[in-house]
């Protein structure tokens, strides 16, 4: 079932997600996109749940970091001209650890992200 953006805002809501027996999505070309939930049918595989815990694990060190922090990886990425967000540059930096990446964007950046 689609339903237009435009419906949607201006009674103030954008839905997305699972919502009882439906999930929806939003779709700059089709709008919002309802259909029926369609759970898992089988338990996550190891090699799965070892890669949601490093997710986990790199968001819990994005909510224990600073202000401060916080805000030097947002305002590095915005100036390394990166096009994400200072969250997701952090996400990277804590899946990869690949160093002399992070390095050229301190480097474009003028801001030091983490000690060397």
């Amino acid at each position: 079932m689609k339903v237009r953006n435009d419906v949607l805002k201006l009674i103030g809501m954008q839905p997305t997600g699972d919502l009882g027996h439906l999930t929806c999505y939003t779709s700059r070309r089709a709008g919002t996109v309802w259909f029926p939930r369609s759970p898992p049918t089988t338990p996550a595989q190891p090699w799965q749940r070892r890669q949601r815990n490093r997710f986990r694990l790199a968001a819990q060190g994005w909510r224990h970091l600073d202000e401060t922090s916080r805000q030097r990886w947002k305002t590095a990425a915005r100036l390394a001209r990166l096009y994400v967000s200072g969250y997701n540059l952090w996400l990277w930096w804590q899946l990869t650890h690949k160093r002399a990446h992070l390095r050229t964007i301190e480097r474009q950046s003028g801001i030091q992200l983490v000690p060397t």
